[in-house]
This record gives structure tokens, sequence and C-alpha cells, in this order.
């Protein structure tokens, strides 16, 4: 049940208002039930709703998938062109206080750690831009006193020069805290929720700050308030099901957009790989239902950028780049120094898509699309 009586991690307010009044066994039921009259109503839908979406991400969609890849292609093209954003993440540490079930950075898991200095960072960044990247996300785990905001600071002042746009993947932080990077010039955060199940993600995370549901379901809300131009939300695929998953991850992009309508948002769709020490998915999610949502997404809200990393495969990543996505990552690396400081060190988690840089921009030519080495330009 997604409202629960946790008000010691709660503040009043935001989407945690809206989140408590709904129930995940109640929305995934909804869901579940949905028919092809629901299905075939979605998809004639000038602008469609969260019921819509639904209906999309329902077992009645599956026979649908092709025409909503048309539509989602159609859609796609109107909105963002013959084109594909290119980013690389880079890995500053994979020091971690937290415990989480799935990830390789995780506290309890015995591995070297390592945090890149100023020198390293630059080593990395030189790699990087002799690829070609102009927009960078920075990554690091979850560790406030070796990597929290003074190192972050430090990093987005050493490379700034060097990139048309930074963004970050690290802990959540205090608004305040984001108003100080976004005045050293952040661009965009992302913050995956992980899993909208409570129950669920307490088990994932037993131990340290992102144990706290709320004050990471609270995230972009204090992201919204401290104007970070772009947003970036998710869940992580296999811990629950991913159709009530998807469906809080639509609520919470709405109500984002409703709230905070000057800010740009982007969507992620992460499925559960293999890392040392490794979690087995709970649920399932095959190629075809990943596409399926990816489309349903497209269809539900046309301006949203949808993401494709490394961590799927070289044939799926080859045909979405049609159906919907607008942004994706090559030859990513996802341990700290992975480019050029220390390729051998252990990864997050592994990637499946090996392909170099210059091999993703021949694929990407190769099917008429213009690649785009920053992100979309944005006006102050």
């Amino acid at each position: 049940m997604a409202a629960m009586n946790a008000k010691n991690n709660k503040q009043v307010g935001g989407f945690q208002e809206v989140f408590d009044t709904y129930d995940w066994d109640r929305e995934l039921q909804s869901i579940l039930t949905k028919t092809t009259l629901d299905v075939e109503r979605a998809l004639r839908a000038d602008k469609r709703n969260l019921d819509d979406f639904k209906a999309l991400i329902s077992p009645a969609a599956k026979p649908y998938i092709e025409q909503m890849a048309q539509l989602s292609s159609a859609l796609t093209k109107k909105r963002f062109g013959n084109t594909i954003q290119m980013y690389a993440p880079m890995y500053l540490s994979n020091e971690c206080q937290n415990i989480c079930t799935y990830c390789g950075f995780s506290l309890t898991n015995k591995i070297p750690r390592r945090t890149l200095t100023d020198a390293e960072i630059l080593q990395e960044v030189a790699f990087l831009k002799e690829k070609g990247y102009d927009h960078i996300l920075l990554v690091t785990g979850e560790a406030n006193r070796t990597v929290g905001v003074p190192y972050i600071k430090n990093a987005i002042q050493l490379i700034k020069a060097s990139f048309s746009n930074i963004t970050i993947e690290v802990q959540p932080l205090d608004k305040e805290e984001y108003d100080e990077l976004v005045a050293e010039g952040l661009y965009a955060v992302l913050v995956y929720q992980e899993t909208y199940h409570q129950q669920e993600y307490k088990k994932h995370h037993p131990k340290g700050k992102k144990s706290n549901f709320y004050y990471r379901l609270d995230t972009p809300d204090r992201l919204g308030k401290a104007g970070v131009h772009k947003i970036g939300l998710g869940a992580l695929f296999g811990l629950e099901d991913w159709r009530a998953d998807s469906f809080f991850t639509a609520l919470h992009l709405k109500y984002l957009q409703k709230t905070y309508w000057k800010t740009k948002y982007s969507i992620s769709f992460p499925r559960l790989r293999p890392h040392s020490g490794g979690l087995e998915p709970k649920v399932a999610m095959g190629d075809a239902d990943l596409v399926q949502l990816i489309c349903a997404f497209r269809l539900l809200d046309e301006d949203v950028e949808l993401s494709m990393s490394t961590r799927e495969s070289e044939l799926f990543r080859n045909h979405i780049v049609h159906l919907g996505a607008t942004s994706m990552s090559a030859e990513s690396k996802t341990n700290p120094g992975g480019y050029s400081v220390e390729p051998q060190s252990l990864e997050q988690f592994e990637i499946s898509d090996e392909r170099s840089t210059e091999e993703i921009v021949a694929m990407l030519k190769s099917q008429g699309l213009e690649v785009v080495w920053k992100d979309w330009e944005h006006f102050s």
C-alpha cells in the first residue's frame, strides 16, 4: 500500500500528499484489468491522461505495440526531429554509506573504494572531450563526508569550462545545497526513486540515508524549488512490478510538470543489471515490455525526454532510437576513473552495449539520425 503512516519521515505538502492518496495494489489492479476498448480509446485520444497511460502499459495493449511504436516514432520526430543527444557518465567515486541490495557500491560489498582527485577528474575529462562529448553526467555513491556538496561543487568548478551541460546523479540534497550547485553551473539532476513500493523500498535500502523513503520522494520538489533546469525521473525495473512503478513515475512527472512548469523533465528506463553479489529481478521485464513502456511514455507526453543507457543490448538500442528515445550514452564506464585512470576497478553494474563512441555514432548516422553533442539549447 502506497499510503503508509510514516510521519517521522514525511514533510507536509509536495508530491507526498498526492502520493499518499494512492494505493499500490489498487493501481496495479486497475492497470491489469484494462481492456482492448480502453487501449483503443487511448490510442485515438488527441491528448492522453494517466488513465490512458494505464491502458497503454497494460497486458491488453500487447497486441497494439506496433501501432504504439508507429505513433511514438511520429511524435518523437515531430518534437525532436531526427536527432539523438549523446551524453557520457563520469563516475567520481564509489564510496557509499548506504546498503542497497542491487548495487555494486553498497556498503556491505568488500571492494576497493576510490574517489578521484582533481588531476584524475581532469584526466577523465580530457578523454571524454577527445571523444566529442559536451554533455556530462557526474555520478557518485552516496557518501556525504567523502563526496558531499564541497566535493561536487569543486568538481563542477573544475570542469564547467569544458562542457555546455553538467548533470549530476548523487545523493539527494537539501534545497539550499541545490541552490549552491545551481549557482556554480549545475544544469540537471537525475534522481530515481528506485521503486515507489514502500515495503519493497525498505527491504532493498535497509541502512543509510537512502532508507528514508519520503526524503527521496521529496527530492524532485526540492529541485523544482531550487530552479534546476531539468529533472530526471525513473524506477529501477526488477525490484517490483514494472507497470505499477511506471504508473507512479508518470504520476510524479505530471505533478512536477504542473507544479514546476518552467522545468524540463526526462525519464530513464534502467533494468536491473548484474553486479558484484548481484540481486536477481523479482519481476522480469522483457524487451517487448520495455518497448511498450517507452512508447507509452511518448504517447503520454510528446515533450518529455526519454533516455537509453548502455545497460541495454546493442540490438535493442539500435532499434529503440526510432521509437521514442531522444538521448543515449555510449562507451560508458561505471567505475571511478574507468575511462583513463583505472579501467579495471569494480563497476557499479555491468553494461551490455560495449561499443565505442565512434561505433555508436556511425550506427546512428547510418539510420539517418543527427548526433547532438550537448543538451537541447536553453536560454537564461
